[in-house]
């Protein structure tokens, strides 16, 4: 191949000429295409042309679909699903995986799971695998380039990385199913109304929990992208440090969290361990919202009106304030001491709603009126928590380093 005449090596001198022609002819012995090339060159991805070569794929709908018994047009909708470009006839995107997949989702059908049951499956699993794809490639980009480093450089290291490091994660991800649906056996419940009824349901009692960083849009006005993304990414951290069974973080999303529980105390316990975490981290202000009652879980996310009432009282909660409604205040009783916020008027509730502001109790040894945030056990708290401020100083800053370095 003319490598030059055909604009590839334009621009480039000396050290970095020599490193690109290098990787081209590479490609090109390992079968790569000159229009292939062309097009990786033209939208600055010559680098990783070796990464995605790892994940060759070599199978179209069709052929899938004469192997599995899987009919072609499921095959498309499963992909379609995860999330992933719907590909043309004749495409060739799939490869020995999705061949694996796609003869489980054969399997499945034919054990009698409907078709969209199946489909949940995946667009579920899309979604997950999705931003784990995201946070992988992007701790890939932060651990393995280098400053100064060339095209060729970048390419075949990355290439030797991904051929040993992504099928590592493979008994990651299933020894992560395995304990999930192991610990939703273990609390699910198949009583007589189930086994009436012929179905599981999705209804359940539960605590509600929504928190959001107060002012983090604004603080788009200050800070750059990735000050931005290391505080959402502090706050991610922080909270699943405090989701401890029974309490289960849902999501984060940015600078917000959702949690559940079926458990008002341990709910409410971790609410404000999160306000003085977020605090003690230097972030900005937390607030949290709590209610309690029916929600539906579906594909991993929570519905209802339980759920929507949560977000309206964490909309209406001051900076470093947990609010919850009379039934979270009545389920999670004494354990903590409550004060009466007043009666709110929320968006999409028909009537004002009472709420109540949490603190942690008074330490038993408190003077008698003394008010919550003033015994001993929140001079501890203050303490500990100016101790561990200069500790989330530094790692905020070794991340801003680590960036800075690659």
């Amino acid at each position: 191949m003319d490598f030059e005449a055909a604009g590839l090596l334009d621009g480039l001198e000396g050290e970095e000429r020599e490193a690109r022609l290098d990787l081209l002819e590479r490609l090109a012995a390992d079968g790569v295409g000159l229009e292939e090339l062309a097009a990786a060159v033209a939208e600055d991805r010559l680098a990783l042309l070796p990464v995605e070569r790892v994940f060759e794929t070599g199978y179209t709908a069709e052929e899938i679909a004469a192997r599995t018994g899987l009919p072609a047009p499921t095959v498309i909708r499963a992909r379609r699903a995860l999330g992933l470009v719907e590909p043309g006839a004749g495409d060739r995107v799939f490869g020995e995986e999705d061949l694996e997949a796609a003869a489980a989702i054969k399997l499945a059908l034919d054990a009698g799971i409907p078709e969209d049951a199946v489909i949940e499956l995946s667009r579920v699993l899309g979604e997950g695998m999705a931003k784990f794809a995201v946070t992988v490639t992007g701790i890939f980009g932060d651990a393995f380039l280098h400053p100064g480093d060339s095209e060729r450089d970048v390419a075949l290291r990355y290439a030797a990385m991904a051929e040993q490091l992504i099928p590592a994660t493979t008994p990651m991800l299933a020894a992560a199913l395995n304990a999930h649906v192991r610990e939703r056996a273990r609390r699910a419940v198949i009583g007589r109304a189930e086994r009436e009824r012929g179905y599981l349901s999705s209804e359940e009692e539960t605590v509600v929990c929504f928190v959001d960083l107060v002012g983090f849009t604004s603080l788009g006005a200050q800070m750059g992208a990735e000050e931005l993304g290391t505080v959402a990414t502090t706050l991610a951290e922080l909270a699943a440090d405090v989701a401890r069974h029974p309490v289960r973080l849902v999501k984060t999303i940015g600078d917000a969290a959702m949690f559940v529980s079926h458990d008002a105390v341990p709910m409410v316990a971790a609410a404000l361990a999160l306000v003085d975490a977020v605090e003690a981290a230097e972030l900005p202000a937390l607030r949290a919202g709590l209610a309690l009652g029916p929600a539906f879980n579906r594909g991993g996310d929570w519905y209802g009106n339980t759920v929507n009432l949560a977000s309206r009282v964490t909309g209406v909660a001051r900076p470093g304030s947990v609010l919850g409604t009379q039934a979270v205040r009545d389920a999670a009783g004494e354990d903590f001491a409550w004060s009466t916020a007043g009666r709110f008027k929320l968006k999409g509730v028909a009537d004002s709603v009472p709420l109540h502001r949490a603190r942690p109790a008074p330490e038993p040894d408190a003077e008698p009126g003394s008010e919550p945030g003033s015994e001993p056990g929140s001079e501890r708290s203050a303490t500990e928590r100016a101790e561990r401020r200069p500790q989330a100083r530094r790692r905020r800053e070794g991340r801003s380093r680590r960036r800075g370095s690659s």
